[in-house]
């Protein structure tokens, strides 16, 4: 069983249901989905590779080809469109006899390990020629449960890009423990607009098809355009990146949404910044928050706090609970443990380790990194309380440690968020020949309703007003031995902080960022 099946059923449960939207042409539906996948699994077959590799912007592409790959028993690859050429041409060169298929304008001269390169113009019109879909290709039956379906490149924050092996069983463990078959609504309406090679792209793909849930595209994201899309198209469900929404809300105002159609809007990727998530509430009044934690080696989401508790944590005026990731989904277990190995009481903050058949925990030219008894490490610090609320505080590599004492940046930067002054914030280390690392806090100022502000406007009275703000909040050993302000701070795509190019510009004694 592979994650074919997911669409085969989706085929025979409506094959006349629509499954693509496309920004532009015809819509698509499951029976033509499914037929596509077919005719591409076939040419995978005559062309021979053992890699099916893409390099383009999230689009009904994507699905076509991931079926595809899977139909052919050979693994699904999608890259980082926004690296440069020569990374990109590295990873690459990482895959087993890759067939590449590109967007016309990310087109690239591949490396010699490719066996083919054409465009995803290319790729459907020789699914159109005649004979295509009878064409002799690779069976099915190739590929088990047990066979690599996707390979996705972590985005490497902390080191070089990993390349996560994701094998059929954990994606299915994932999308049928956590999603209902075939129950979505006729009219339900799911927007795509995460990029095709983070692991929430991936798993949007095959639970909206499980589910039998259509799917709207926006390749480029911006804040009006993605209010755009959610109206014209009556999107019922969504999933953003906290930089989004930040700046969904900062288009916004003090306006309401108005997007009465959503009903479901799911968050995710990174920390959520609680001034954020505190104004998207206010503005999308009718719609259910859902933070879904999880990591690319665990095939998508382990964690989720719903709507429900984040509306209860609103009337109860108890903020420090949105600021939780929600309870552990089913046939995932927890443990959180000290350096010593050992698990920790409730409360206690440690590394988080998980394990299930959704957890993965392998990658390329490493094996698997599992534990004996199946746990694999995230090196996220966390906490459970005693209701199994799980909190994340941070990257375990992030950790500071002034004095020979452990610091979470996390923790400090969530107070200097809720001080006006300041758009986004940064806490990192650098070292020092006393404390062993110091505390600097890279700070964003705000600017007129919610953006971001000069930074040459902001001076010394600020930076010492907010290191009082924090000493105020938290022990002395937390406050922030200097503060400087940048215009902006460097992110993945997908919105996770690149603290290392911070640290990096801070030793340099870069510009860069102001």
């Amino acid at each position: 069983m592979t994650i074919r099946l997911i669409l085969d059923m989706a085929a025979q449960a409506g094959a006349g249901r629509t499954a693509l939207l496309p920004g532009a042409g015809d819509p698509v539906t499951f029976g033509r989905l499914a037929e596509v996948a077919d005719a591409g699994s076939a040419l995978l077959g005559r062309l021979g590779g053992r890699t099916l590799a893409f390099i383009g912007v999230n689009s009904p592409a994507v699905p076509a080809l991931l079926f595809a790959a899977a139909g052919a028993g050979v693994p699904f690859a999608p890259l980082n469109y926004r690296l440069a050429e020569p990374a990109l041409r590295e990873l690459i060169a990482r895959l087993d006899a890759p067939v590449l298929v590109t967007d016309p304008s990310h087109r690239l001269d591949p490396p010699g390990n490719a066996v083919a390169s054409i465009t995803t113009g290319e790729w459907f019109d020789l699914l159109a020629s005649p004979g295509a879909e009878d064409a002799p290709g690779a069976a099915s039956a190739a590929a088990s449960e047990e066979s690599p379906a996707v390979l996705l490149f972590t985005s490497g924050t902390t080191s070089a890009p990993k390349c996560a092996v994701l094998r059929h069983a954990n994606l299915l463990a994932y999308v049928l423990g956590t999603v209902e078959f075939d129950a979505a609504a006729a009219d339900d309406c799911a927007l795509l607009s995460v990029p095709p090679y983070h692991i929430a792209g991936i798993g949007a793909v095959l639970t909206n098809a499980y589910s039998g849930r259509k799917a709207a595209y926006l390749t480029d994201f911006t804040p009006e355009g993605w209010l755009d899309v959610v109206r014209t198209r009556r999107v019922s469900h969504a999933m953003v990146v906290p930089t989004m929404l930040a700046r969904i809300v900062e288009h916004l105002g003090d306006r309401p949404a108005d997007c009465p159609s959503l009903t479901s809007l799911a968050y995710g990727g990174a920390r959520m910044p609680l001034p954020v998530l505190t104004r998207a509430l206010e503005a999308f009044p009718s719609t259910g928050f859902v933070n879904a934690y999880g990591l690319t080696e665990t095939s998508s989401t382990i964690a989720v706090l719903g709507p429900a508790d984040h509306r209860a944590a609103v009337a109860a005026g108890e903020a420090y609970r949105l600021a939780s990731v929600g309870r552990v989904v089913p046939g995932v277990e927890a443990e959180i443990r000290g350096e010593d190995g050992r698990a920790v009481p409730a409360g206690a903050t440690g590394e988080l380790w998980v394990r299930g058949p959704q957890v993965s925990g392998e990658y390329t030219g490493l094996g698997s990194v599992l534990d004996a008894a199946g746990w694999f490490p995230t090196r996220d610090l966390a906490r459970l309380d005693e209701q199994g609320y799980l909190y994340v505080e941070g990257r375990a590599d992030d950790t500071i440690i002034r004095g020979g004492e452990n610091i979470a940046p996390a923790e400090i930067e969530d107070v200097l968020l809720l001080h006006g002054a300041v758009r986004e914030a940064a806490v990192v280390g650098t070292a020092d020949p006393h404390w062993g690392e110091r505390l600097v806090a890279v700070v964003v100022p705000a600017g007129p309703a919610g953006t971001a502000g000069p930074a040459a406007a902001a001076g010394a009275d600020l930076a010492a007003e907010l290191r009082a703000f924090v000493r105020a909040r938290l022990r002395g050993s937390r406050t922030p031995d200097e503060v400087v302000f940048r215009s902006e701070l460097p992110y993945t795509p997908t919105g996770k902080l690149l603290r290392r190019e911070i640290v990096a510009g801070l030793a340099a004694g870069s510009t860069a960022l102001a």
